[in-house]
């Protein structure tokens, strides 16, 4: 085991990725002599060469489009979208012929293509710069979007996405790229847990509270807060926002009664929507109380000295938690 950041892990991803497979290239703005903007691409340029790691235009939609026609002649390329509000330029292309080749050719056309997106906020970077675009993309037939919490997962889920056939949304918190943590470079895929498979980062048995991506520390962080007063909260990490490994939320909804769900994006239409509706739909009988949302407000992003207000913090989703156990909460101000 070697403790990095989860910036280096991904490095280490792609490294390790291109050593196994020479189809895999990379291709984005100033991923090669710059080394990315995050620097996540530092050094390929130097192993590689500009054939395999490709400093394109500023265009989102070609950068795309010239993916889509290397995916359909057997490469594996893996693509940086600089930040996640840039993505909107390549969306015809991303919905449209990426999430629809596969599907159009009876399967005679694969996709093997990942998205890497540095995205969500709390990095005092202004709009199209701090964006959770996830529920465009997880309404998209076609597409898997999967969202990394830590290190260990961000060096094996980035190898699985390179690996997968399917075209992977691959969104990174730009917000835990400096934080560290202990990864295994030995790691054998065949062994890892699948990328599709959400995890019980935390037990709990009062209260199931869902999340992904940065959002999953400062679940962990409010269920650490709880215990102080009694309330014991299970964490679940998704890692996989589509498909949604419903099997793992259901049986820990089916076991506490209760769920909460936050998330960075705006509350209308997002993914907290979709699981509560889901969970409501497949758990009804089990339920004690309305589930709840905690999520980004819906207006566009705030500038960075607001966006402490914007990202749901530990003691707004703590407010959620009381809300399911009918505690005294900002909207009642009593017990319920």
């Amino acid at each position: 085991m070697t403790a990095m950041t989860m910036g280096k892990s991904l490095s280490a991803a792609l490294h390790t990725a291109m050593r196994r497979d020479e189809r895999v290239l990379v291709m984005g703005e100033d991923v090669g002599r710059l080394g990315g903007v995050f620097r996540i691409t530092e050094g390929l340029l130097d192993e590689f060469g500009a054939k395999r790691v490709i400093d394109t235009p500023l265009a989102e939609a070609g950068i795309m489009g010239t993916a889509v026609g290397l995916a359909m002649r057997g490469f594996r390329p893996v693509v940086e979208i600089q930040f996640d509000g840039f993505m909107y330029p390549a969306f015809d292309q991303l919905v449209c012929q990426v999430a629809k080749l596969h599907y159009r050719t009876l399967g005679r056309v694969k996709m093997p293509l990942t998205i890497r997106v540095p995205w969500a906020g709390g990095v005092g970077a202004a709009e199209h710069h701090s964006e959770s675009p996830e529920a465009y993309f997880v309404h998209t037939a076609g597409l898997r979007v999967v969202a990394v919490s830590d290190p260990q997962d961000a060096y094996v889920m980035l190898q699985q996405a390179i690996a997968s056939d399917d075209p992977v949304v691959f969104l990174e918190p730009k917000r835990l790229y400096h934080t560290k943590g202990e990864v295994d470079l030995d790691a054998n895929l065949a062994d890892a847990a699948p990328m599709g498979l959400a995890r019980v980062a935390r037990p709990g048995t009062d209260v199931t509270l869902v999340t992904y991506g940065g959002q999953v520390r400062t679940a962990l962080d409010a269920a650490v807060a709880a215990e102080d007063e009694g309330v014991s909260i299970e964490v679940i990490d998704l890692r996989s926002i589509s498909p949604i490994d419903y099997d793992t939320v259901d049986a820990s909804v089916r076991r506490t009664g209760r769920l909460v769900v936050t998330h960075e994006a705006g509350r209308e239409a997002g993914v907290g929507a979709e699981i509560v509706a889901s969970v409501t739909e497949r758990d009804f009988e089990y339920l004690e109380s309305a589930p709840v949302r905690v999520t980004g407000h819906d207006v566009p992003y705030p500038p960075s000295k607001l966006e402490h207000s914007h990202i749901p913090d530990l003691d707004r989703i703590l407010d959620g938690v009381d809300r399911a156990l009918g505690r005294p909460n900002s909207l009642t101000g009593v017990a319920l």
